[in-house]
């Protein structure tokens, strides 16, 4: 009996030592769950205990979550070796300004920051389109003029939902721009969703190295007259210089309007849509730039019109974005040029790009913009003034009933 009752101690007390260790155990995590809930609702509010806005993260936010992660990482992960610390800071980084909810507030690492400086100088690598991350997806903005992505028949508002089969669920925006890129004359396989399309679509898209000019022009001649055609690609460096070129060209020969088509321009630089629509107004402002703090701040034009008289019409659809849709709204607003297309894309906010060490930067939103009478470009965007439809089918095959509708506007309109 006795040998029993010592057994039956023997099992009972590791028993409820582990029983004791579990709740003691349990008791501990609790308490700091609770505290870590604290001072995460805490931080997730935005203000200090003090109850005041968050003004010295370094001070007032407790950065030991991030750093005991990365110890634990790199004493417990299985694959030391696949540590690299860079990326783990661009992870990090990224992930902290993703967690804004503004999918223009971006982190750009070394090779994103030196894409982007590429692209507004007209030269790119890729299959020519502007991404964008919303709602946890990533979203076409616009494919660029004459890039691999338009030719293929990449639509602005597609949804990319994998990349060559893999499903990119969950990975950050540069994360899934990596993986589209790569050398010329290769190819990538996005699958898309479409809006009106039951199944998702399999675009196939061939690399290629893109040099996109910021403006073109050409005469369009007709039997009723002539008209002036630019094509504004983008509002890059040169694109002010390279439009006074294109309507000094155009006004050497007698035409009865002019037409500039920012369909799938996705923007540029604020200056350079307010000097564009410079040239064509006479007075009066462009937009107004609404920041967090201070009175807005009023872009008026310079007063030095090169062609205030001659008719005009503004082609936009979904792809016009950004600059786009403040020339755009400018001129309608103040009623110099006709709007023909489709309502542009709305992005109607001010980004600001800051370098960081290493060739980093980070694009963070610091102001909202309005038309000259008030019309917010975020939530409204453009409304042409004559709705045009222009099919997939009609990119395919190069018809264009946009362009048609605006032609025959001004020709009909001259006096």
């Amino acid at each position: 009996m006795h040998k029993t009752l010592r057994i039956t101690t023997l099992i009972v007390l590791p028993l409820i030592t582990l029983i004791l260790g579990w709740q003691l155990g349990a008791n501990y995590e609790q308490r700091n769950a609770v505290q870590l809930t604290e001072r995460l609702e805490l931080l997730y509010s935005g203000k200090t205990s003090s109850g005041s806005i968050l003004t010295d993260p370094e001070k007032e936010v407790d950065m030991s979550l991030m750093w005991g992660v990365w110890r634990l990482l790199i004493k417990h992960y299985i694959h030391p070796d696949r540590l690299n610390p860079p990326e783990m800071i661009y992870g990090a980084v990224g992930g902290m300004v993703r967690a804004v909810g503004d999918s223009y507030t971006t982190f750009m690492t070394p090779n994103e920051n030196k894409n982007f400086h590429q692209s507004l100088q007209g030269t790119l690598e890729g299959i020519g389109a502007e991404l964008t991350m919303r709602d946890g997806m990533v979203v076409v903005v616009s494919p660029l003029k004459g890039s691999p992505a338009a030719a293929s028949g990449l639509e602005p508002e597609d949804i990319i939902i994998e990349v060559d089969g893999a499903d990119i669920q969950g990975e950050m925006l540069h994360q899934v721009v990596q993986k589209i890129r790569g050398p010329k004359g290769t190819k990538v396989t996005l699958t898309i969703i479409r809006k009106n399309e039951e199944d998702s679509l399999e675009i196939a898209i061939t690399r290629a190295s893109i040099h996109i000019p910021s403006v073109e022009s050409e005469v369009k001649e007709t039997a009723s007259g002539s008209v002036g055609y630019i094509q504004l690609n983008q509002f890059g460096e040169d694109s002010v210089q390279e439009m006074t070129n294109a309507l000094k060209s155009l006004r050497k020969n007698d035409i009865k309007g002019i037409i500039v088509d920012v369909r799938f321009n996705g923007g540029g630089f604020l200056e350079g849509a307010v000097q564009i629509a410079s040239m064509f107004l006479k007075e009066g402002k462009v937009v107004t730039v609404e920041r967090r703090e201070g009175e807005p701040t009023n872009h008026y034009v310079s007063g030095r019109p090169s062609d205030p008289d001659i008719p005009i019409v503004i082609l936009i659809n979904e792809g016009s974005a950004s600059a786009s849709e403040i020339l755009a709204g400018a001129l309608q607003d103040h009623k110099r040029a006709t709007i023909i297309g489709k309502t542009s894309f709305g992005k109607g906010t001010v980004q600001e790009v800051f370098d960081l060490p290493g060739n980093a930067s980070v694009r963070i939103t610091v102001a909202r913009w309005l038309t000259p009478l008030g019309k917010d470009l975020g939530t409204e965007g453009v409304v042409p003034d004559m709705e045009v439809e222009r099919s997939r089918d009609e990119i395919s095959q190069q018809i264009d009933p946009q362009l048609d509708k605006a032609m025959r506007y001004l020709l009909e309109n001259d006096e």
